[in-house]
């Protein structure tokens, strides 16, 4: 009795994920991408990101969220965001301290206009969805774990 159709949200709210989870997620990577420029970057553009995943999570339920992101995808994608941000501040070491912007400044205010910054959003961003998306899972199955005692 069972079936996929009958977990998550009503039928509005996922028709309305449907059509939102996509445009937010593209929203969160131009935040992301152009965070050195206008306000946002890397934390601003994770949290929106993240919020796609969250968003399709509580309309479909967590069964569907994890056939998009599964648990250890998010957590090695959170690991990578870190190892990244970590190996673009230790590049630096090569002309001589650590975060050094080794990629040339470009013309301002373009897209390409503000070195290694960028790099660091997307880093940043990758690891800051990641998690906000993992400590979701791991609240979802603390509250999982405790209606199963009662």
């Amino acid at each position: 009795m069972n079936n996929e159709k009958d977990k998550g949200m009503s039928l509005i709210v996922k028709t309305v994920t449907r059509l939102t989870a996509g445009p937010i997620f593209l929203y969160g990577i131009y935040i992301l991408s152009h965070g050195h420029v206008s306000p946002g970057g890397g934390f601003v553009g994770g949290v929106i990101i993240a919020l796609a995943f969250i968003q399709l999570m509580l309309a479909y339920g967590k069964e569907s969220a994890f056939k998009k992101l599964p648990r250890a995808a998010a957590s090695f994608i959170e690991n990578l965001g870190a190892l990244m941000f970590l190996a673009l501040a230790g590049l630096g070491f090569t002309g001589g301290y650590f975060l050094l912007n080794f990629i040339g400044k470009g013309e301002p205010f373009r897209l390409f206009s503000a070195g290694i910054m960028p790099l660091y959003n997307i880093a940043i961003g990758v690891k800051v969805g990641a998690g906000l998306f993992a400590i979701f899972i791991a609240l979802i199955l603390l509250r999982i774990n405790r209606e199963d005692d009662r």
